[in-house]
């Protein structure tokens, strides 16, 4: 078998395979041996048809089944004979049966980048010092007693601050078409709350049970609601209900309400501190891990294989198709193109791709694998999360084909914690830091 390689790119090859003649003329014979054995032709006995007959009426789909299974018992054997190594599965550009016999094939490959690793440990990173306020606690501590509030049925005035108002309503587009998927009935909002976005629920104030009314509200293009997103939507809201909470003293009382063990009101404030400090440590591992990447991809800059990219951006359409899907919608009925969505995914797709091949680079140098413990722990981790028996955890991930992706998932997150640990941390004031340790306890 004879193999070369052509460069199209840096990353891109195509390796031309020549399959000699008498192992193209042996899958051939027997082909034709088996297609012998199984077809009837009139006025020939079954198994005694001439070869032939059966070129004349079954010619070209030999050629191409035989074709296919040329390329697959043999493109392999081709691809050891050449240095490269292919990141994605071959694009076959063409083939023919040569008229010396041999089978002829293109191969287009991406492969994998070849770049030296600059720095990756004691990147310096600055993250906010975790301070809970008192302000912040007492802001716990309010919505724990709106949270635990009974609620009044309230038919005498309109709708206020803090109020629960049940709506029913249904957005319309610029041509006045009303949205399918834009449309709620008995739907709860808490008006003050910014759940629902400040325009909407103050939409609602001043209206009494029963009432309606209309807003025109302008959504960014960074709302995370694709079907909003830079969209201008006209939203009818009829006020069904209004709720107001009866809302308890807060006292050594309220906070015994909240759990037997908080005897006094200071016990209660502690536990809500400790639950906060909490939050925004893990909330801060996820934003060192950005920052510390965002530093190596900037020490990082080399080109990565357009087929991984693409592969990346479809897997994000996808995941938005299917979003859609649930709700009734298609890409085109969401005023979404195929297009702009693979030029708005490309670039973050290819951060993605250039980071992980760093990661599986820097696995390598560090010799960073996973041990028994580390899948182990995995699996344990999927179990408490979701209530479910280790066993049947492991179960799940086996019958689906999918314990390569999670081992490469288990794999990364051990790399990325080595990359924190050697991360060179500087802790600055909240203050410095834009008061990033509340943003982050408010998103938590």
């Amino acid at each position: 078998m004879q193999v070369s390689v052509e460069d199209v790119s840096p990353l891109t090859k195509t390796l031309k395979i020549v399959v000699p003649e008498d192992v193209v003329a042996r899958k051939i014979e027997d082909a034709y041996k088996e297609l012998q054995a199984e077809v009837s032709i009139k006025g020939f006995r079954k198994g005694k048809v001439p070869r032939k007959v059966l070129e004349k009426g079954y010619g070209e789909k030999i050629k191409m089944e035989v074709g296919e299974k040329l390329v697959q018992d043999t493109y392999f054997d081709a691809l050891e004979k050449t240095d490269c190594k292919p990141v994605v599965h071959p694009e076959i550009k063409s083939h023919k049966f040569a008229d010396d016999g041999t089978f002829i094939y293109e191969a287009e490959i991406d492969v994998k980048p070849q770049f030296e690793m600059g720095q990756y440990k004691g990147i310096e990173v600055e993250m906010p010092k975790i301070v809970v306020s008192d302000e912040t606690v007492a802001a716990e501590i309010e919505s724990l007693r709106k949270e635990m509030a009974p609620l009044r049925n309230v038919d005498e005035r309109g709708v206020m601050e803090n109020d629960l108002v049940v709506v029913d309503f249904q957005g319309y587009d610029a041509n006045g078409e009303a949205i399918r998927s834009v449309k709620a009935e008995n739907y709860s909002v808490e008006v003050g709350s910014g759940r629902q976005g400040k325009e909407f629920e103050s939409a609602c104030l001043g209206l009494r049970k029963g009432e309606e009314t209309s807003r025109a509200i302008e959504f960014p293009p960074s709302f995370p609601n694709p079907i909003l997103a830079g969209k201008k939507v006209e939203f009818k809201i009829v006020v069904k209900e209004v709720k107001e909470r009866v809302l308890a003293e807060v006292n050594d009382e309220f906070a015994q309400d909240v759990g037997e063990e908080f005897t006094t009101l200071d016990l209660l404030k502690e536990h809500v501190r400790r639950k906060i400090e909490k939050q925004r440590a893990d909330a801060q591992s996820g934003d060192l891990t950005d920052k510390i990447m965002l530093k190596i991809l900037e020490k990082h800059d080399f080109a990565v294989p357009d087929k991984l990219v693409a592969y990346e951006v479809n897997e994000q359409i996808k995941q938005l198709e299917d979003h859609l899907q649930k709700q009734g919608l298609t890409l085109e009925s969401a005023g979404m193109s195929q297009e702009k969505l693979v030029e708005n995914y490309k670039d973050a797709a290819a951060k993605r791709v250039r980071g992980d091949f760093i990661l599986k680079k820097i696995a390598e140098v560090e010799d960073i694998k996973l041990t028994d413990e580390d899948i182990s722990k995995g699996f344990e981790r999927i179990a408490s999360q979701y209530g479910m028996p280790v066993d049947e955890v492991k179960k799940y991930f086996r019958s689906r084909n999918e314990l390569l992706p999670f081992m490469n998932e288990l794999l990364s997150e051990k790399i990325l914690e080595f990359l924190r640990t050697n991360a060179v941390v500087k802790e600055i004031s909240a203050e410095a830091g834009g008061d990033e340790s509340e943003k982050a306890g408010a998103s938590a």
